[in-house]
């Protein structure tokens, strides 16, 4: 099985750090430094962080499920706005729809660059704001419910990309991350302390333990945010796919250049 070059690295990080672990359990033991017994204390304070990580993943999990759908429903607001804009230049011929067509495009490539943090969300919002002008333009010589269409669907692309940038600026319970930051540090300390005979059993268990720890810590941080393609680390985005494809179909309706793709999905 061919995992995305993204997920590797991810694995890979999580590695490293576990590996930092690892050695030092392994110094540990040899300077017989092992001062920790293990006890039900100790085992209580393991399932209180795996129950606060199960928290902080449920918490994150809602937005990210959320955002899957985001960026296809900017592509169909979008292409509703281009195929009404469309039928009314086949509807009135002599109503010229070019610069209409012309600014959808633009604004469909402003979008997938904001993703990029190339265009900032007030740039972008008044590049949605600018078509007013543009359906003001359309308004006197055509059906009156015509424009109100696209003016609806102009409403529902700005309600949206509100919501993506709220949920790409906002971090979900902070003093949670730092909590469970805190009791993820001292259980991979207290693992390394441990003694349990014999050493093999006791290097397995620090190991495994705390690549799961780990591993659920990063993996909330980077589900926390599912527009980070701005992030190299970054291995957990909801596709794009369904606006780049938008952003190249504008782009022909308009007939101008089509943009490359910021990134294409790695497989």
């Amino acid at each position: 099985m061919k995992f995305p070059n993204n997920e590797v690295r991810f694995l890979l990080r999580v590695g490293a750090v576990t590996a930092v672990v690892v050695v030092a359990k392994v110094l540990v033991h040899a300077v017989a430094w092992e001062v920790i017994s293990l006890n039900a204390l100790f085992t209580g304070i393991i399932a209180a962080n795996v129950f606060l990580m199960g928290f902080l993943l449920s918490g994150v999990l809602s937005d990210y499920k959320e955002s899957e759908r985001l960026p296809g429903e900017l592509s169909a607001c979008l292409e509703n706005m281009a195929q009404e804009t469309i039928g009314i230049g086949l509807a009135k011929p002599e109503i010229g729809v070019g610069p209409c067509l012309a600014r959808l495009s633009t604004l469909a490539n402003d979008t997938v660059g904001y993703f990029y943090k190339k265009v900032e969300i007030a740039e972008l919002l008044e590049g949605v704001n600018d078509l007013t002008v543009q359906f003001a333009g359309l308004d006197p010589a055509t059906q009156g419910t015509w424009v109100a269409r696209l003016k609806t669907e102009q409403s529902n692309l700005r309600r949206t990309l509100i919501r993506i940038n709220t949920i790409r600026e906002t971090s979900f319970v902070s003093t949670g991350y730092l909590l469970a930051d805190l009791i993820t540090f001292l259980l991979c300390v207290g693992l390394v302390l441990t003694f349990v005979d014999p050493f093999y059993e006791s290097l397995f268990f620090a190991g495994v333990i705390s690549y799961l720890m780990i591993f659920l810590l990063m993996l909330i941080r980077d589900l926390d945010n599912p527009f980070g393609y701005y992030e190299g680390s970054s291995s957990a985005d909801v596709t794009l796919q369904p606006l780049q494809d938008t952003a190249g179909r504008l782009a022909k309706l308009a007939g101008v250049e089509a943009p490359a793709a910021e990134r294409q999905d790695e497989k």
